[in-house]
């Protein structure tokens, strides 16, 4: 049961990363036509500024997160950890899990709320003479830390019932990279 909710939530966070990195795709066509249009036709695309702040970049930054911890890829700083021993450095790996989980829950509630409150107002930014609904983007942010906030609680289900883990946890390593050339 573990290993297929794993699965789920993995292929949830395949799907999240290419809606991020889709986002930094339209990001860079986006910015690129308008550049594009100051300079043939002299004047820029309206909105530009607001849609990569309010849409692209937060859509690229917060809904990968989970893939991020899926496969381990979030910074760490071992300067201590590093000289425990093995099991205790498991342990604290684990109970880690529990209290990430924990903070990302509140973003969640928190940035949830946010969103239902941007919505009710109807929240949009003016821009030149364009005034552009920004709304829909407070969404993004209790999306990303919710799903960040599952794949943390799955992770210390497994660290608690040694399971078999579902995640695609496999990243790739700089050796590894080299050898497929």
């Amino acid at each position: 049961m573990l290993y297929r909710l794993g699965r789920l939530l993995a292929a949830i966070t395949n799907v999240t990363t290419v809606i991020g990195g889709l986002a930094i795709a339209l990001m860079m066509f986006h910015v690129t036509a308008a550049v594009a249009a100051r300079y043939l036709f002299g004047t820029p695309l309206p909105g530009t500024i607001t849609i990569v702040s309010y849409y692209y970049m937060l859509i690229a930054a917060f809904i990968p997160l989970a893939y991020a911890e899926q496969k381990e890829a979030h910074i760490s700083v071992e300067v201590l950890t590093e000289r425990l021993p093995a099991g205790l450095q498991r342990h604290l790996a684990g109970w880690g899990l529990l209290l990430s989980a924990a903070a990302f829950t509140v973003l969640t509630w928190r940035t949830w709320l946010e969103a239902v409150g941007k919505y009710a107002d109807g929240a949009s930014v003016v821009q030149g003479n364009t005034s552009i609904m920004v709304w829909p983007t407070y969404f993004v942010l209790p999306v990303g830390f919710g799903l960040m906030a599952l794949v943390a609680v799955y992770k210390f289900l497994l660290y608690l019932t040694g399971a078999r883990s579902g995640l695609d946890e496999h990243r790739a390593r700089p050796e590894e990279i080299e050898t497929a050339e």
